[in-house]
């Protein structure tokens, strides 16, 4: 008896200490006592949107960074962000409880003023439109298909009922929009998202063991080349070449505009951290088996996106039926991650325009309007700028490692109550100078691609 009274006086001490936080400043997110019939949400559900935000279409990218760096550099780099990403949330965390901030907007109003959080808002509105306009482009060209360069690469609707206007992509995107995103969209409570992000991770999975599968199968078979463990460096060009995997590495854990949100709605905060830790040591694993696997399967052959391998002949039993599958889980994947990216661009366009209305969750017409504005610029922009993938990867990367490291990290290191050791600002500064290299490192190579492409530039 005295056990679960004591377990009872804690949980109420949390379920109190977040309220008292809770102040006109942070009208964004909502709170437990707006929901009379929400108690809580779980760990496991805490862990499980953690980990959607984290793993999106940036599996498909680490194989290719496993071609660049080499298998055994690769792997050590992967882990090696994951306690760097731990290290910036728990920055984040501790930053926000002595502040008695519960948004991330928040924290950098503390730190930095009104422009902190407008700048954390802008940056989460340039990375999270930059990749559900990605999530819907990819969603679009693996159901409706792709042209490029005059070659028209069938999607897998076509590919089982031929090319029709009702495979189409504008209607398939369309479908999917009214059926899928807009219910999930509306959902005003991040936890009721917890299924579906479990079902997201489900799917995630689901590639990865088919991947795994298939190379095992050719593994035994001894059609798999032996892959480089390191990274092939003869000259300064190709030493230099190594760094333009660093924006793909750098962003591919980021999560931290859904923390807030997700630590907001548990039933005992105090297990925050512990639901960080154990989503990205899922995610890691993810991210470490798919790159491998992935790099082992296709080798020097290995695209930037991996699931274009999966459109060729895997020279295999049941090949066809094996893409299928791998392209179909993918784009069901992203479908059950876009709402869960799409939550928070809501709150913070929300935070730009109405800084000083009341929360979000309970104006209808407010909701109604930032999400059926924020669904037809994302449809709109996947429908017909599908050439804007190299801006977003871009922007996104830029704006993702601000959100990532670089605000965490500027939020340490002004320390207005004075509790950050000499540790918390070394990694601090590291933390910024990798961002600010990866951004220079995107900027190059985008500048580098464009001149490539366009060699009437140089002239």
């Amino acid at each position: 008896m005295v056990i679960g009274t004591l377990k009872s006086t804690n949980r109420e001490k949390s379920r109190k200490s977040k309220k008292a936080v809770i102040d006109d400043k942070t009208p964004l997110l909502p709170n437990k006592h707006e929901f009379d019939e929400f108690n809580g949400a779980s760990l496991s559900g805490a862990v499980f949107n953690l980990s959607t935000t984290v793993v999106g279409a940036g599996i498909m990218a680490l194989p290719a960074t496993m071609k660049v760096l080499g298998l055994i550099l690769g792997v050590a780099v992967i882990i090696f962000m994951a306690f760097l990403t731990d290290a910036s949330i728990e920055f984040m965390l501790r930053f926000s409880r002595t502040a008695k901030a519960v948004s991330y907007g928040g924290l950098m109003e503390d730190a930095f003023g009104k422009y902190g959080r407008m700048a954390i808002q802008l940056c989460v509105l340039v990375n999270n439109v930059g990749g559900l306009v990605v999530y819907m482009i990819i969603i679009g060209d693996v159901l409706s298909g792709t042209t490029s360069g005059g070659i028209h690469h069938n999607g897998v609707l076509e590919g089982w009922f031929g090319e029709h206007w009702w495979t189409g992509r504008f209607l398939v995107l369309l479908v999917t929009t009214l059926a899928i995103f807009a219910p999930l969209a509306s959902l005003k409570r991040i936890d009721s998202l917890r299924y579906t992000s479990a079902l997201s991770v489900a799917l995630a999975m689901v590639f990865l063991i088919v991947t795994m599968g298939i190379t095992v199968f050719k593994l035994i078979n001894g059609t798999v080349l032996m892959p480089r463990l390191f990274p092939d460096v003869t000259n300064l060009a190709s030493f230099f070449k190594l760094f333009t995997a660093v924006p793909v590495l750098v962003t591919a854990y980021i999560c931290h505009y859904n923390v807030h949100s997700i630590n907001n709605e548990l039933e005992d905060n105090t297990r925050m951290k512990a639901a960080v830790r154990t989503s990205l040591a899922l995610c890691s694993s993810v991210y470490v088996m798919s790159s491998v696997f992935g790099f082992l399967l296709f080798g020097d052959a290995t695209l930037d996106d991996v699931l274009a391998n999966f459109s060729t002949d895997l020279g295999i039993p049941f090949g066809s039926l094996l893409n299928d599958a791998v392209r179909v889980s993918y784009a069901a994947h992203l479908m059950l991650v876009f709402p869960i990216i799409f939550y928070p661009l809501r709150l913070n366009l929300d935070g730009l325009l109405f800084p000083s209305s009341r929360p979000l969750s309970s104006d209808n017409l407010r909701f109604a309007s930032l999400s059926t504005g924020l669904m037809i610029v994302v449809f709109l922009g996947a429908n017909f700028i599908p050439s804007i993938w190299d801006a977003f990867q871009f922007t996104g990367a830029t704006a993702a490692v601000c959100i990532g490291f670089i605000f965490p990290a500027a939020v340490t290191l002004r320390d207005r109550y004075g509790i950050a050791t000499r540790r918390d600002r070394i990694l601090s500064v590291f933390m910024i100078l990798l961002a600010v290299f990866s951004n220079l490192v995107a900027i190059y190579s985008d500048a580098y691609a464009l001149f490539k492409k366009n060699p009437s530039l140089h002239k």
